[in-house]
């Protein structure tokens, strides 16, 4: 948790000192811009993505860039790591499926997805990868070429998360609605009654609570039972726009949410109707993006004007 990563949309890659704010690398980042950025689970290695095709993978130590791979399509806009020993890299490009082991090796090259690859997400402790495309979400094993699992919907996702106990599968749809899937029977739910496409989705650590953005409100579901469908969500308002963003603390129950009003939100879920406050930032610019550090202490926010933020949370 030492160090902070920004991709600016224009290219250049960034590294921070989280507590003393200094640079530490500037990488060239991407021609035409960077898309994505994820860190190897130690820390060492950032990969990233761009709209050149490639992938790079660089060393933190050094600030050099030790691999540059081909994504196999004009960009390259999704990137995750698996944990667990040698982690794998699986990067989207289009259609194309590709995993990367940490020094640059090509582990394997899955068929083309009938649609552009809109998510990837590793289960959370397993080797089982699960992508989105229009029509659903394959589920993918590293040992195999062939699909271990298809769950089947005639529409497109847009952004994808494993429940922490990999029980659920919940996807942010294009239509304004979010799908949440029973691993265990394949059941599939549905959430309406948002305004706008569903972009943000988090979990808490617990895989009861999933949080939704969608809205100018936080719409947070409570997941135990038999589902969330034909509930009451809990509903989180402060924001006075869209929301750009929602995340849980790694561990704790603390909720974030950033919005494009600038507006920093840290909420505290106090069962199944209420809910409190407990730190509010105002931002001169939209929210773009915001992490939580490893061990929950701090949030780092990114906004439109390309600006870092980093607040500790107490």
């Amino acid at each position: 948790g030492r160090y902070i990563a920004a991709a600016s949309v224009l290219g250049p890659v960034t590294i921070f000192e989280g507590r003393r704010r200094a640079v530490i690398h500037a990488f060239e980042g991407h021609e035409f811009g960077t898309m994505s950025i994820a860190w190897h689970p130690d820390s060492k290695v950032l990969a990233s993505a761009g709209q050149d095709g490639k992938i790079r993978l660089w060393d933190i130590t050094s600030g050099e860039a030790t691999h540059s791979l081909d994504g196999g399509a004009a960009w390259v806009e999704h990137l995750s790591w698996s944990g667990g020993e040698k982690p794998i890299l699986a990067s989207a490009a289009g259609r194309k499926l590709k995993l990367w082991n940490a020094v640059g090796d090509l582990v394997r090259e899955y068929p083309d997805h009938q649609s552009t690859i809109s998510g990837l997400q590793w289960k959370p402790h397993v080797r089982q990868l699960a992508s989105i495309a229009y029509g659903g979400v394959t589920l993918w094993d590293p040992q195999q070429s062939e699909v271990v699992r298809r769950l089947e919907w005639k529409g497109s996702s847009l952004v994808i998360t494993w429940s922490p106990d990999g029980k659920y599968i919940a996807t942010g749809d294009q239509d304004s609605t979010v799908h949440f899937w029973i691993m265990s029977t394949g059941e599939d739910l549905q959430m309406y009654g948002y305004p706008t496409k569903v972009r943000e989705l988090s979990w808490d650590a617990t895989s009861r609570y999933l949080a939704t953005g969608g809205s100018q409100n936080v719409t947070v579901w409570d997941c135990s039972g038999s589902g969330p469908e034909g509930t009451k969500p809990i509903t989180l308002s402060g924001h006075q726009n869209f929301l750009s963003v929602v995340r849980f603390q790694h561990h704790g129950k603390l909720l974030a949410s950033g919005g494009a009003d600038g507006l920093v939100y840290v909420w505290q879920l106090r069962g199944r109707r209420s809910s409190l406050a407990v730190h509010e930032t105002s931002l001169t610019t939209g929210v773009t993006s915001l992490v939580w550090s490893p061990n929950d202490q701090y949030i780092a926010v990114g906004d439109e004007s390309g600006g870092v933020s980093v607040f500790s949370i107490n």
